[in-house]
Order: structure tokens, then C-alpha cells, then sequence
């Protein structure tokens, strides 16, 4: 009997035929449905598929399905689908409505392949009538060739406007019936494969079959992520449910990197569709945004994106031990989610109402997210790299995930604490910073947002409202919270990364590590307080006096006495006497007014007295510039002394005028512009003489309105000088003018002034204009005013600055775009900074004795005519300062008598030196 005679007898007969029939007439079916050559019609086989399907399938034993039937017809239903495909993919490209033959061909074929999706769904049904759910093994090629024939159609219906050429509309209802039925094909698999169990028992091919299943799910899933949310969620919560379900025996065979790799980019992928439809609700001005059809859809996707950010906590929890390959896809997560809201500059702008809704569905569960990653070595080795390279967008998120790691620590178990806290010990390692040390890197990193400044929810304390605070503000609370639940264990790690932080280049990181260091101090007790700053003041004394570490450390040290009991400031003292020259760079960096009364006043003295002796001792030695140096260190130390005066400190007034009377007499403006290390010395006697003004003699006044006169004339002036000088001159307004001297004094300060509100740097010229102000608010001499503003454009940037003129609006996108400049230039800067103090602390330095001349360059091995006039202007300038102190002095000031002999010496070196010329 024929194929064809057999099935139209078949297809008669009634259930309890097929029933008594169904030993002897399935092979020959099934047989005949394997037969399948593509070259004949499709629908002679759907007929043999559907009559097994719907007539002798109900009637087979569950034992038997598998051998019997589904081994046997569903293969070959996949191959016949499969050519099905293949034949509407090369056939879809003619298609056009003047072509009905081809769209018939098309919509036939298109129907076929629902009608092998029916006979599969009637198979799955039928299963599912069994009371007990079967085994896998009972039924394993039905879920594999289902998953095959869904992948390709979900692939077919994401393809349509490519596959059919801009014709889909001739086939768009077939397609959308084609999607349904396999939607609903899809569901009825799942819900069947749900019931199925397996203990730990299973066998090999079991465990093979249900990764398997997993794994084409999962396939799916990359398919339809943008054909149907609902679908896709389903999915998804199918394949985390069963890879749950299952872990035992599957975690090991699983893809892991696939799936956590995927979960991260469909919450990506739905984050971004959802701040692309916020953008077209906030440019809607027609209707209320709410009732907007981009504002439901928005709240379905912002719903997605809260069950991927949830389905990826549960699948960490369950397999975080097996992930620990893909961690750092978790942290690119982290990065990449807190760069889409604010305060990240380039997040997107959205109202406020659907940004708060959007963060609680995505921002908010990451907190979740990684409270699951803690404990995870790789995830800890990801975010705490050495050298971690970051794009721009991606610096502040880095800083606020280590803010976030910061706060959840407190709940962790010790080997999370040490994890994160301690770093890496050993070799063997991958390298890790410890997080304190990780946090004040990135913080250094975020100059921009810094500048801006970006600002972030403060938090909440009684009976206040929230405020919004800046970048440094939000570090610095969670960094001291932080602290003061801190473990001693790593107590001396802190210590390590607070010193790290002051002692490099990023000011405004020093100061956020100084801020720390001072909670720290007055959260723990005095002792350490004392302990801290002893440290402290001996690092300071090991920096140079010019370098950024010793202003940092500096500052702190001044921030740090305060917090000290008076006994432990004497025992500062006792350690670090200010009457020893080799301590004045510790005291110049401090704050007299800190200390207690005592204190103070044993400080103030031991200085005075140490100048004294260091002037009495330069004198003696004939003002060598070899000794400028100290001189210059005592005047930095005195200067803190003069700043500290109170109306009570009169005796140490008068006994230090004098000390600046004599120095002021020394200074040769000739000198000053060859010397650059006189210089200093000019700088700090106009901060020292400003505050003294009111004593000092108008002589004095005189002469040092000459030396940055000359100075000033010369365009030599150090910018540090500069403002010495504007501080001198605004308390200049203090002081009235005998008549006697006003010729001297007075055209002096109106020509000062006029150079220096002509500056071209701005910071100079903000400066002068400050200092003016200060001047003609209190000066009795106002023709000064009106001499310094002899051009035009001064006497209009003045009159501005008066009036608080602002000449020009910059609007935001300007100022951005300039804050980045200046942050590249800033961070160059440090570089530079760092890279030339890591240069000197390789050197070698030299240390004179007190009465030696500095260390001289090496020698060449043949002088050039430059050096020659080098030196030789500097003799000349020393010798003119010599003359001009002699004869200005005679009649005041006895001339030493060691000045004859030493003047003696030096006409035989001149003879010397002209004996050897003629050689020549």
C-alpha cells in the first residue's frame, strides 16, 4: 500500500481505530515522513506530520514517545522547516505586488510553517496531559526541535524589513500570525519544561540535555531583546530560574561569561531606550506628558530595566563563585550606569519626575549589585586596579563606586575588610591599591567635576533638610564615617594612604586627605593626636622648604596643633626647639595663634632671639651670600611670629623692628635684580614690613619701595614677589607721609600700583586690584589714587572691579568647555610637579657650613666669555652695595673693623686675577 493510498484511509478512520491500528500503521507513517525530499510538496508530509500528531499520538505509552515518535518525526519536521526558510529567504528578495505568483508561492509557504508549529504544539499538549510530569529523557527531542524552529522564526521576524526589501506589508499579517504562533509555542514549552524535575542523580545525558536547553534559550533571548518585552522577560526568567533550579548540575557547564555579559547589556540597552523617550516627553508641549503614549511605553521599558537589574542580583547570588572570570564586566556595569545620571556631566537631561522614576529602576538596585560583588577577590582586583585607565565620562563613577564600597564595608565580614582595605601583600598577587589609597587616586582624577563643581544629595541629619553638597564634601563625610568605624587593624594602612594623599601634587586631594587626618586625630585620643604631629613636623623638616610636599604637610601641621592639649604642644616645642636654625622649616609653616598663651610666647621668643643671633652672625661674616639661605629661613619663621602679634606682644614688636630696620639697609637693589635667592629675601621682608608698618621709619619705607622698584623695572620680579610686594603696598595706606619724605615715597607707590594694575596675568592683576582698593580706602594721601590710574584703560578695569562690573556672561557650555582646558593644563602641571620632585630626590644636595659660599656648579673644561661677565657683574654689584652701605652709614653706624683686612684681600685677588691676564 502506498503512502498516499494509506493516508486518505488513515485520515477516516475513528480514535479507537487509530488506537487498535497504531503498532502497524505508525512505522509505516513515520517512515514515510523521514523519506522528506525537498523537490516534493511540503504539503503531502504536513498531512503524514499532522495525522500522527493529532490521530496516533494521544494513544502512545509516555515510555514510548520518544523512540517511537519524536526521535523519528521531529528531526526531519526541523529539516522541512528549515528548507521552508531557506526557500522564502531566496525567494522574498522579488517580491512585489505586480509579482502575485511569487507572493502566493510566499504566503503558502509562510503557512506551512505554521502548520508544522501547530503539530509541534499539539505534541507539547499532549504532554502535558500526563498526571506526573515526564523525565527529560522521555521527551528529549521535542524541546530540542523546538528551540530550533523558534530560533529561526524569531530570527526570520527581527530580519522582515531587510529579508522582504520594503515589500513586508504583502506578508505582515502571515508574519505577525507566524510571531504569535511561536510566542504561544514558546510559553506552552516552558510551562511544560517547568513542571519536569531532576535530582542530583541525573544522568550525563540529562545534565547535557539541560544546558543545552538553557543555552538555546538563551540564544533566543539575544534574538528577541527588541521584538516583544514581554517575551523577552519571560525568557529570561525562565533560563535564570532553571540554571537556579538546576545549579548543582549545571553551574559548571554553563556559559557564564554569555549570560552575566548579556544581563549587563540588556539593562544598558533599556536604560538607553528609556532616556531617548524621556527626551521626547520633556520636548512635548501639546498634552500632559503622562498621558503621552512615549510616557507609557517609557514606564514599560524603566520596568525592564528594573527586573534586569533585579534578575542580575539573584544570578550573582547563585553563581558569584563561577563568575569570578567576568568581574570586570561588572565593574564597566557600574561605570556605565552611573554615568547616565547625574552628577555626571554628560548624563542625560530629563525632567526631575522621570529621572527619580528611572533611578529607583536602575541606579538604585546596583547598590544590591554590589553588595553581592564585595566578597568577590576579582571583582575587589577589577575596581581597585594600580593603573586603572579611564575614559573621561567615566572618572566620577569610578570615585562614586569607591564611595559606594566605602559606606557598605561597614556590614561586611573580616576577609571582605581585608580585601578591600589591606591591598595586595604578596608578589603572586594581581596588584591592588588599598581602597583609601584607590579613592584619593580617583578623587585626584575628577578635575573637571571638581571645577564645576558638580553636586551630590548630602546626608540626612535631624531636624535639617537634605542639601545638595559638592564632589569633595560628599568624599570627605563618607571617608570620616568610614573612619570612625574603621577596624585597628587597619588603622596603620589609613595612616600609609592619608600620608600618600597630602604628599602629592593635587592640592585640593591634600586638603581632602588633611580633613581626614584631623577627624582622625580628634576622633582617637591626645596621644595619638601628639603622635601624629610629631611625625608630621619631622617630615616637614625632611621636605624642602619650596617644595608642594612641605606646604601640604604644613598646613596640616598647623590644623593638627590645634587639636593638641597645651602640654603636648610644649612637648612639640621641647621635640623641635624654635631656637635652632635646622627647625625653622617646621615653624615657619605654623600658627602662633594655636598654641596656648605659654607656648606661644616661648615660641615667639626662642624666634626673635634665633634671628638676632643668625643676623649678628651674617654681619660678622661680612653678609656672604653663602649665608642667604638661613637668612631667608629665619625670615620665614619670623614672619609667622609677626603675623601672630596681639596688642599684647608690643615688647616683641620693638625688639624686632630693628632686626627688619637693618636687613631693609642691607638690600641693594643692584644685588637684588643679579640675586635671584635675594629675591626671597625682598619677598619676605615686605610681608614682615607689612604687617609692621606703622613702625618702621619712612627711611626704611623708602628704601624698600626702591628695591621692588628696581626689580619691577627690570621685569624680573618673581610672581611671589609680586604679591609681596601688592600686600606691602595695601597696608602702605595706613601709614601718613611726613611732607619731608612725600617726594621720595609717594610717586613711588602711584608708579607701583600702575604696573602692576597693568599685569598681564590675570591672577596678578586681580591681585593689584585688591591690594588698590584696600590702599585708597584708608590712605590720607589721595592724589596717589588718581597718579596710578594715569591710563585709561587702568582707571576703567579699577572702576569695574569698584562697581563689580561683570564685562561678559559666559554661558554653560563655554565654561564646561574651558573647565576642561584648564583641567588638562592642571593635571600636566602636577605631573610635572611630581616628576621633577622624584628627579631632586634622586640628586644629591649640598650642605654648606655656616660660613662657606654655596656649593658651585661644576666646572668646565673651558670658561666661555659668559661666565665671565656673569661673574664679573657680580662683583661689581657686590662692591657697589658695599660702597653705597659705607657711605650712607658712616655717620650713623661704625664701620667694622674687620672691613679693612677683608677689603685688603680682595685687591690681591684682583691683582691676582690681572697678573694672569697678561700672561695670556
Amino acid at each position: 500500500q502506498s503512502s498516499a493510498s494509506l493516508l486518505d484511509e488513515v485520515v477516516n478512520w475513528s480514535q479507537e481505530t487509530c488506537r487498535q491500528e497504531l503498532k502497524s500503521v505508525l512505522p509505516k507513517l513515520t517512515i514515510s515522513f523521514r523519506v522528506f525530499h525537498k523537490s516534493e510538496s511540503w504539503d503531502d508530509y504536513i498531512r503524514v506530520l499532522k495525522v500522527i500528531t493529532e490521530m496516533f499520538l494521544p494513544h502512545i505509552e509516555l515510555s514510548e514517545l520518544e523512540t517511537e515518535c519524536f526521535s523519528k518525526i521531529l528531526p526531519k519536521a526541523v529539516t522541512m522547516f528549515d528548507s521552508m526558510m531557506k526557500e522564502v529567504m531566496d525567494q522574498a528578495g522579488g517580491l512585489s505586488s505586480q509579482n502575485t505568483q511569487l507572493c502566493s508561492v510566499l504566503r503558502n509557504i509562510l503557512q506551512a510553517m505554521m502548520q508544522v508549529m501547530d503539530a509541534l504544539s499539539t505534541c507539547v499538549r499532549h504532554v502535558g496531559t500526563f498526571e506526573n510530569a515526564p523525565d527529560l529523557d522521555a521527551i528529549r527531542s521535542l524541546p530540542t526541535c523546538i528551540l530550533k524552529i523558534l530560533k529561526q522564526t524569531f530570527q526570520h521576524c527581527k530580519d522582515s524589513e531587510t529579508v522582504y526589501c520594503g515589500r513586508l506589508s504583502l506578508v505582515a499579517d502571515l508574519l505577525q500570525a507566524l510571531f504569535k504562533d511561536a510566542y504561544t509555542l514558546q510559553k506552552a514549552l516552558l510551562e511544560l519544561l517547568d513542571k519536569m524535575s531532576f535530582n542530583t542523580g541525573a544522568s550525563g545525558n540529562e545534565v547535557s540535555d539541560i544546558v543545552s536547553i538553557i543555552h538555546s534559550l538563551l540564544d533566543i533571548c539575544f534574538i528577541i531583546s527588541n521584538l516583544d518585552m514581554a517575551l523577552h522577560a519571560n525568557t529570561w526568567k525562565f533560563v535564570i530560574k532553571q540554571s537556579s533550579k538546576y545549579q548543582s548540575l549545571v553551574e559548571e557547564h554553563l556559559h557564564h561569561g554569555d549570560i552575566s555579559s548579556s544581563l549587563c547589556d540588556n539593562l544598558l540597552v533599556y536604560l538607553h531606550n528609556c532616556f531617548e523617550l524621556a527626551d521626547q516627553i520633556k520636548l512635548s508641549v501639546l498634552q500632559e506628558a503622562t498621558q503621552r503614549p512615549e510616557y507609557k511605553l517609557f514606564q514599560k521599558t524603566a520596568k525592564m530595566c528594573r527586573f534586569f537589574a533585579n534578575t542580575l542580583i539573584h544570578y550573582i547570588k547563585e553563581f558569584k563563585f563561577s563568575l569570578t572570570k567576568h568581574c570586570s564586566r561588572f565593574h564597566q556595569l557600574f561605570l556605565q550606569v552611573f554615568s547616565k545620571f547625574p552628577p555626571c556631566i554628560g548624563a542625560p537631561t530629563i525632567t526631575p519626575a522621570l529621572s527619580e522614576e528611572l533611578s529607583a529602576a536602575a541606579l538604585v538596585p546596583m547598590d544590591a549589585v554590589l553588595l553581592q560583588l564585595l566578597p568577590l577577590r576579582s571583582f575587589a582586583e577589577s575596581v581597585l586596579q594600580n593603573e586603572l585607565r579611564l575614559s573621561p565620562e567615566h572618572k566620577l563613577p569610578q570615585c562614586l563606586l569607591l564611595v559606594n564600597v566605602l559606606s557598605q564595608l561597614t556590614s561586611q565580614p573580616e576577609e571582605a575588610l581585608q580585601l578591600w582595605h589591606a591591598g595586595s601583600a604578596f608578589s603572586e598577587e594581581t596588584p591592588r591599591l588599598p581602597l583609601y589609597k584607590a579613592l584619593f587616586t580617583s578623587f585626584t582624577q575628577c578635575l573637571i567635576e571638581r571645577q564645576v563643581p558638580v553636586l551630590l544629595p548630602g546626608v540626612m541629619t535631624k531636624g535639617q533638610a537634605q542639601v545638595q553638597v559638592t564632589l569633595y564634601q560628599h568624599v570627605c563625610v563618607h571617608l570620616c564615617a568610614s573612619v570612625a568605624a574603621l577596624s585597628p587593624t587597619f588603622f596603620s594602612v589609613l595612616e600609609q594612604c592619608l600620608a600618600s594623599a597630602v604628599l602629592q601634587a593635587d592640592t585640593l586631594t591634600a586638603l581632602l586627605a588633611t580633613d581626614v587626618w584631623c577627624f582622625t586625630a580628634r576622633y582617637g585620643t591626645a596621644d595619638l593626636c601628639l603622635h601624629h604631629a610629631l611625625v608630621i613636623a619631622q617630615l616637614v623638616k625632611l621636605c624642602a622648604a619650596d617644595s608642594y610636599q612641605a606646604s601640604h604637610l604644613g598646613l596640616l601641621l598647623r590644623r593638627m596643633i590645634f587639636l593638641m592639649v597645651p602640654n603636648h604642644q610644649m612637648e612639640l616645642v621641647t621635640r623641635f626647639p624654635p631656637s635652632e636654625v635646622e627647625n625653622l622649616t617646621v615653624w615657619r609653616q605654623i600658627l602662633l595663634r594655636a598654641f596656648s598663651k605659654d607656648v606661644r610666647l616661648r615660641v615667639e621668643l626662642d624666634i626673635i632671639n634665633l634671628a638676632q643671633k643668625v643676623l649678628t652672625d651674617w654681619e660678622n661674616g661680612g653678609y656672604r651670600l653663602g649665608q642667604v639661605d638661613k637668612v631667608n629661613a629665619m625670615l620665614s619663621a619670623l614672619l609667622v611670629v609677626v603675623r601672630g602679634f596681639t596688642a599684647a606682644d608690643e615688647e616683641h614688636v620693638l625688639s624686632t623692628v630693628p632686626l627688619v630696620t637693618q636687613l631693609w639697609l642691607r638690600m641693594s637693589p643692584d644685588q637684588v635684580q643679579t640675586h635671584p635667592v635675594l629675591q626671597s629675601t625682598l619677598q619676605l621682608l615686605l610681608s614682615i614690613s607689612a604687617v609692621l608698618v606703622k613702625n618702621i621709619e619712612h627711611q626704611v619705607i623708602s628704601q624698600a619701595l626702591l628695591c621692588v622698584d628696581s626689580v619691577v623695572s627690570q621685569q624680573c620680579a618673581q610672581p611671589e614677589l609680586v604679591l609681596a610686594a601688592l600686600e606691602f603696598l595695601s597696608f602702605l595706606g595706613k601709614v601718613f607721609v611726613p611732607p619731608d619724605s612725600q617726594n621720595q615715597i609717594l610717586p613711588r607707590i602711584s608708579s607701583l600700583f600702575g604696573v602692576f594694575l597693568s599685569e598681564p596675568s590675570w591672577l596678578l592683576h586681580q591681585h593689584a586690584l585688591e591690594a588698590f582698593s584696600q590702599f585708597a580706602e584708608v590712605t590720607n594721601h589721595e592724589e596717589i589714587i588718581s597718579q596710578s590710574l594715569c591710563k585709561e584703560d587702568t582707571k576703567t578695569k579699577v572702576v569695574n572691579y569698584l562697581s563689580k562690573t561683570v564685562n561678559a556672561v559666559e554661558d554653560t557650555e563655554s565654561r564646561l568647555q574651558r573647565i576642561k582646558l584648564e583641567a588638562a593644563v592642571i593635571e600636566q602641571h602636577n605631573s610635572r610637579l611630581e616628576s621633577q620632585q622624584e628627579k631632586n630626590s634622586d640628586k644629591e644636595t649640598c650642605r654648606t657650613s655656616e660660613d662657606s659660599e654655596p656649593c658651585p656648579k661644576k666646572a668646565r673644561q673651558e670658561a666661555g666669555t659668559e661666565e665671565y661677565s656673569r661673574y664679573i657683574q657680580t662683583a661689581e654689584s657686590a662692591l657697589k652695595a658695599l660702597q653705597a652701605l659705607t657711605e650712607g652709614k658712616s655717620n650713623t653706624t661704625p664701620i667694622p673693623q674687620w672691613l679693612e683686612s677683608r677689603l685688603q684681600e680682595l685687591q690681591n685677588v684682583i691683582t691676582k686675577i690681572n697678573t694672569a691676564t697678561h700672561k695670556q
